[in-house]
Formats: structure tokens, C-alpha cells, sequence
């Protein structure tokens, strides 16, 4: 037993969803089989392994939602429902031979650079190890956000969010409260309208919805996807054009979105023919400045006689009464909160402590910071994947983990290159350049110009999620390591060897 808590591996993986499993295939592929992929769960999968509620799905079609390594033919729809997504992640950890490097309920609870032994200790429910690296794929979308809602806790009903939904809670006749309108809530509220007695829906803000294109994918489309992949390559490559197209409307030219909103209230106006919930529906601020949402059966569902809606927060319960900022009352009996996630203040920031024995989230208290979004000065051998400044707005994540990944393989490979145990440090010089140019972009997107308070933008009003430019830049810009963004580590009173000489003299 004390042998498996001090095992030492090469790279050590912290999650197992689109990120994690694509970081452990792109190891394998490289050669690299000493690693292992650290799972707090007991399955794979991350967000689509958490989020279960109904009427989960995408909102990036499938056949762009997918590895570009692992194709899959036989997406049923155009924009997959959880259920499939899950299950493809699962085909992929089989097809690539993952689970051998799999530890499940293994949560990382601490993570602690030595500089004397130029690794990584790493603490986790299932024991101790070390690694030489580490790459963080835990995700802006793993750990729920509740607010802080006085006399919650005298509430007598039923309390869950989204993300960590109850299936042996029966909605079925009962007075439910859905709190938030973003992604999750426009799913959830016309998939359990028809079963509760009524459903009162808390609105602080109102969300862009547009048309959702969806339609089940034909058996002949299949086919044709299967036997000819030529076509299933041509299907991704426009979607993806399609969107890239659209980049510099949200990143450079806010003014054009102008049709996007016209098509958005005639979305509206058409599922809504009451004036003031139209104008309660209608968003005062630019579209894209939230992330815009796709639904064709939200409007329609809060039409019905069982739903009401309030234009205003929750701000307090008293007992089985749920109080909104605009003083009206309502009675529930179960209350379900899709109020996001932690997503510019990562729970596991909190547990890492690098190089000055302080932790990530010490260091980015101010903002998160990363170098290409990937590595944080003074958190040496640390890769983050989908981390500061690498969201989209309006295309596939998968995209951008992809990126990550050629960048991850490439650290690896440099690693190699030097030779002896080293490790790279990104310089704070470095950092705080790149982050100067992200920034500077920023300004002008609608993000940053929209009217809105979005969870883009972090506690002091900085935009350190998004990424403002293709995802075509994004490729290229993480394409390979520049030695000269890093300091080259090496053990206490350790030599420059001959042979990594030219190459280190770059970087030291």
C-alpha cells in the first residue's frame, strides 16, 4: 500500500472530461505511458457526467463538439443530447486504451511544488503520489455556483442545483421555483413545465435566445458520413468556417450584430403575444455581450398558464415563501438554481501552491493569468487546459482544447530536448505581456462593451475567459513553446550540461 502512495509518474492528469481524456490520448499518441488521470468521480465524462438534468443538451452542433482525432458518424441529432455526448466520451476512452491510466474517486486536494526534487506532490483522496507535470483539466464548468440567499436554510422543500440534479425527486404536481436564466434554465424550464403544478421562473436579467437548428441526422446521412468520411470532414469544416466568419462581430465590430437582434426579437415576438412579458423577455443590452442562447421551446413554455415569470432576483426565503428584489412573494415546494459555476475563481487555484509557497488563487487574486492560457509564472511543469482567456463565444471548446493540446505536447517535447530533470517556469515578464495584449484586445469586444455584467467578466470587471480572435489565431499562437517566455530549472547547485547548452542559454 505505502508502494502505490508513492508513485512517481511522469505527468499527472487532473479530470476526465473533454479535456482530460484528450490530454491522456494525445500522451499515449505522443508515446508517453507514464501518466495517470486523476477523477474525483467514479466515471468519466466531467460536465456531461454532472449535468443530467432534463432536457440537457449542446449548443454547438455534434459534429463540431467532437475530436477532431475521434470522429463520430452516427450522431443522432444535430445538436447532441447529454445522454450521447457521455457516451461518446466513453467510446473514446476505450477506442484509445485509457483506462489502465484512469484513478478514479481520486479528488486532488492539495498539489505542492518541491524545488528542491523539481516535482509535483500531489495530495488525493486515494492516496499520495508525485509528477514531474501536471496538466489541470478540471474546466470553468465543474463546480456549481449558489449564491448566498438569506433564510435558505429554513426552507422546507426540496433544494438542488442544476448541476448536481435529484432524479429520485419527483416534480411531478409540485410548486417549483427555477432561479436563473442562462444555459441550463432555458433547457430545463420547457422540459419540466408539463409536469409541475406551476413553475415560477427568476429572471435578473433576460438572455438573447435565437432559433435552435436542430433535426434528427438521417440514416442515409450516416451512411454517407460513414463510408465516405470525405463528407463527415466537409459537414465539420463548414460549421467551423461558419462560425469563424462570425469572430469579428463579437471581437472587433459590435455595431454589426444589429440583424442578430432583430432575428432575436422576432423570435421573441413571435412565441410571446403578451406586451409586458415581451418587454420583461426583451434584453437591454448587445447580443453576444452574454452568451446567447439557443432554444425554440423556451418562449413557448413560459406562455403557458402554469408558469410565471419574475423579473427579479431571489432575495430572501422566509420558510416555504420565496421573497424576489422586487418585494413579490411566491410559494414552492422544491427549488432548483441554475446559477452557474466558479468560473473565474477555479476551486483548484485554491490548491496549488507553486515556487513562493503561495497558491494560484493567492497569486490571481487580482485575475487570472496565463501565459497563451496555459502557464502561470511561478507554477513550474503546471499546464492548464481551457484556462484564462481560452472561452469562446460562439464555437466549439473542442477547438481550443485541441490547441491546448499541440501545446501541451510540444512542452513535454522541450522538456525532452534539454534533457536532465528540469522543469519551466513561465517568466512574469512573459505573462504580464501576454495578458497586456489579451486585454488590450478586449476592450473593444462585445464583452467588454455590451451594457452587460456577465460571467465572463471577474470581481473587478476583467474579462479573463474569453478569447478575442479565431480559433484559427488561437491554434497558432499555442502551436509550439517559445523558450524564451520560460526560465529553465534545474536542481540546486545542477550545472548546465554541454549538450543543452545553446538551447538553455535561451532560456535561463
Amino acid at each position: 500500500m505505502a508502494e502505490r502512495e508513492q508513485q512517481h509518474v511522469r505527468v499527472a492528469v487532473i479530470g476526465s472530461g473533454f479535456g482530460g481524456l484528450g490530454a491522456a490520448v494525445r500522451l499515449r499518441r505522443q508515446g508517453i505511458t507514464d501518466f495517470v488521470v486523476l477523477e474525483r468521480a467514479g466515471s468519466v465524462g466531467g460536465t456531461w457526467r454532472d449535468n443530467s438534468y432534463p432536457g440537457c443538451a449542446c449548443d454547438v452542433p455534434s459534429h463540431l463538439y467532437s475530436f477532431s482525432f475521434a470522429p463520430n458518424p452516427e450522431w443522432p441529432r444535430n445538436f447532441s443530447g447529454q445522454e450521447h455526448i457521455r457516451a461518446y466520451l466513453e467510446r473514446v476512452t476505450d477506442t484509445f486504451g485509457l483506462r489502465p491510466h484512469l484513478r478514479f474517486n481520486a479528488e486532488v486536494r492539495g498539489l505542492r511544488w518541491s524545488s528542491s526534487a523539481l516535482h509535483w506532490e500531489i495530495e488525493t483522496a486515494s492516496g499520495a503520489l508525485t509528477a514531474d507535470v501536471v496538466v489541470s483539466a478540471t474546466g470553468p464548468l465543474s463546480d456549481p455556483k449558489l449564491p448566498d440567499v438569506p433564510g435558505l436554510d429554513t426552507f422546507p422543500g426540496k433544494v438542488f442545483h442544476s448541476a448536481r440534479w435529484d432524479h429520485d425527486y419527483d416534480l411531478r404536481g409540485k410548486r417549483v421555483a427555477m432561479i436563473g436564466t442562462g444555459a441550463s434554465a432555458i433547457q430545463i424550464v420547457p422540459a419540466i413545465q408539463p409536469e409541475v403544478s406551476r413553475l415560477t421562473l427568476f429572471q435578473r436579467t433576460p438572455p438573447w435566445v435565437l432559433p435552435r437548428a436542430d433535426r434528427r441526422i438521417s440514416a442515409a446521412e450516416k451512411w454517407l458520413h460513414t463510408k465516405v468520411p470525405a463528407t463527415r470532414a466537409a459537414r465539420r469544416g463548414l460549421l467551423w468556417g461558419i462560425r469563424e466568419l462570425q469572430v469579428s462581430a463579437f471581437t472587433k465590430r459590435p455595431n454589426e450584430l444589429g440583424l442578430i437582434e432583430f432575428l432575436a426579437k422576432s423570435h421573441l415576438r413571435k412565441a410571446i403575444k403578451d406586451p409586458a412579458m415581451r418587454a420583461a423577455l426583451t434584453p437591454d443590452y448587445r447580443i453576444g455581450c452574454k452568451r446567447i442562447l439557443l432554444s425554440n421551446t423556451y418562449y413557448p413554455a413560459l406562455a403557458r398558464p402554469n408558469v410565471d415569470l419574475v423579473p427579479a432576483g431571489l432575495k430572501e426565503v422566509r420558510g416555504a415563501t420565496l421573497v424576489a428584489a422586487d418585494g413579490s412573494e411566491t410559494e414552492a415546494d422544491a427549488i432548483v438554481f441554475g446559477t452557474g459555476f466558479h468560473v473565474t475563481d477555479m476551486p483548484i487555484a485554491q490548491r496549488v501552491t507553486g515556487v513562493n509557497g503561495t497558491t494560484l488563487a493567492e497569486e490571481w487574486k487580482d485575475g487570472m493569468a496565463a501565459l497563451r492560457g496555459a502557464s502561470a509564472a511561478g507554477f513550474p511543469n503546471f499546464l492548464t487546459l481551457i484556462g484564462p482567456n481560452t472561452g469562446l463565444g460562439n464555437s466549439s471548446m473542442i477547438l481550443m482544447i485541441e490547441a491546448q493540446l499541440n501545446y501541451m505536447a510540444d512542452f513535454l517535447r522541450q522538456l525532452d530536448v534539454l534533457g536532465g530533470k528540469i522543469a519551466l517556469n513561465a517568466r512574469q515578464s512573459a505573462v504580464d505581456e501576454w495578458t497586456r495584449k489579451i486585454q488590450r484586445r478586449m476592450e473593444r469586444t462585445v464583452w467588454n462593451t455590451g451594457g452587460c455584467d456577465s460571467w465572463y467578466l471577474d470581481a473587478n470587471g476583467r474579462n479573463t475567459t474569453a478569447w478575442p480572435g479565431t480559433t484559427a489565431e488561437f491554434r497558432k499562437v499555442t502551436r509550439q513553446v517559445d523558450l524564451a517566455e520560460y526560465e529553465v530549472l534545474r536542481p540546486p547547485g545542477a550545472a548546465v550540461g554541454a549538450s543543452d547548452g545553446a538551447r538553455a542559454e535561451v532560456a535561463v
